[in-house]
């Protein structure tokens, strides 16, 4: 039966070439503008690594005093570390894995004339940070723990750096020079694509991660400053490098790696511990002393990684989609009650309202799937308009495989609800009004 409805569908599109159009046309561009901004919203808000999401917590440490702990997030925590803490932090005898890191930058050169130095941004952190963002290598990986404890000047490229430097060979064992430094590769990393760089929107939740790897415990003995926000709420002299590791200065992102409520407890009180030592010595001068474990989603929700704005701007898509419907409902109505006779013969034959009432939604929900199909091309074009002027939407203006089933399902629901009224209308005709007209 559901086949004959589709045949009977098709012929009545046929006998209606103008008005099928017409309505395909608007539920298109109705579902193009839709798609168009709820495909943006859903790769803002999808789960970046969602393996571990709910393992992995974002350390916040309320050093700061007085009014200033007012100033920047919602509940006051400040949302970075000094130097000082992340050292102390990540050396501590805790088995959990812990990755300190900040964004730093270098120019990229083989000190030879074949290759034109380049601007590079790199991530200073330790080698749990590959295990713990499940990061993959393509030759080599990560430097060795004496490597890390002696400073020892390694770096960890991608295979895009890798193809611009050495041809996509193993560069392994290969010395690179960045800025006046040689370092040495040991391992190349596979191309790292984030949706959201979440593990530290502090600089720019939609920009691309960094592609150059490097100890942090170079930081110290290289001077190595960051290429990130540094955020200072207490009078201090920081005319020296030296100055600012031992300032107050937040300029450190802190991850820990957390399996089960046992060892969130656990690390927890360490470091009310840690923070009450600190106390002791002069620091963290407060009567009640605040810390914050956040896992991957709460991050990004605490920061506002997606914005009121973009909730509005769907809100409004859809909105328009209903403007389109309102408009299809018409044309809905005038081509259905154009078909009473018609369905006043099939009534008199012996078809039930049911099964009339069937029909036209089965012509509704193809005209839906048809509009849905035509709509993914119209938001294909309007992704790409995004991404064509916003160059850091590039990861997040496409469509999914969720977003490409969504499209067709979403017009089909919309025109189906369209089309009840319409239906239900056209189902309550009386047969023997128009058999005395025939």
């Amino acid at each position: 039966m559901f086949l004959h409805y589709l045949d009977l569908s098709w012929r009545s599109f046929k006998r209606t070439p103008v008005v099928s159009v017409l309505m395909v046309f608007a539920v298109a561009v109705g579902i193009g503008i839709t798609m168009t901004s709820l495909s943006v919203y859903h790769m803002m808000s999808m789960d970046p690594i969602p393996e571990k999401s709910d393992k992995l917590f974002h350390l916040q440490l309320q050093t700061m005093e007085g009014e200033q702990t007012r100033r920047g997030s919602p509940d006051g925590l400040p949302y970075q570390m000094t130097y000082q803490d992340a050292v102390a932090l990540s050396n501590a005898p805790i088995p959990a894995r812990k990755v300190p890191s900040m964004k730093a930058g270098f120019s990229v050169h083989m000190n030879t004339p074949e290759v034109k130095p380049f601007i590079e941004t790199a991530r200073m952190t330790n080698r749990d940070f590959f295990d713990m963002f499940n990061l993959s290598f393509v030759h080599g990986g990560p430097w060795t723990l004496e490597q890390q404890d002696n400073a020892t000047p390694v770096v960890v490229i991608n295979e895009e750096i890798n193809n611009r430097l050495f041809g996509g060979a193993n560069s392994v064992g290969n010395m690179i020079y960045l800025d006046n430094r040689s370092y040495l590769v040991v391992g190349v990393m596979k191309q790292w694509k984030l949706n959201i760089k979440f593990y530290d929107v502090n600089n720019g939740a939609f920009h691309d991660a960094e592609q150059l790897f490097l100890p942090f415990s170079l930081i110290a003995p290289f001077e190595i400053d960051t290429w990130g926000n540094t955020n200072g709420w207490k009078s201090e002299e920081t005319n020296t490098f030296q100055q600012k590791m031992r300032s107050e200065d937040l300029w450190i992102q802190f991850w820990a790696e957390l399996n089960n409520e046992q060892e969130e407890r656990e690390y927890g009180e360490f470091l009310m511990s840690y923070m009450q030592e600190q106390q002791k010595s002069g620091r963290f001068d407060r009567d009640q002393l605040e810390y914050a474990l956040r896992d991957v989603l709460e991050t990004m929700d605490y920061r506002g990684v997606v914005s009121e704005d973009n909730r509005i701007l769907v809100g409004l898509s859809f909105m328009f989609l209903a403007v389109c419907l309102a408009n299809i409902l018409g044309l809905l109505l005038a081509k259905f009650l154009r078909r009473a006779p018609e369905v006043g013969v099939r009534r008199a034959l012996g078809a039930s309202k049911t099964q009339v009432f069937y029909q036209h939604l089965v012509e509704v929900s193809l005209l839906g799937l048809m509009g849905g199909i035509v709509g993914i091309g119209i938001s294909q074009l309007g992704l790409w308009g995004v991404r064509l002027t916003q160059d850091y939407y590039t990861e997040l203006a496409t469509m999914d495989i969720t977003m490409l089933i969504a499209a067709p399902a979403i017009a089909i629901t919309s025109c189906v609800i369209a089309g009840l009224y319409p239906a239900w209308l056209v189902c309550g005709t009386t047969p023997a009004t128009y058999l005395k007209t025939q």
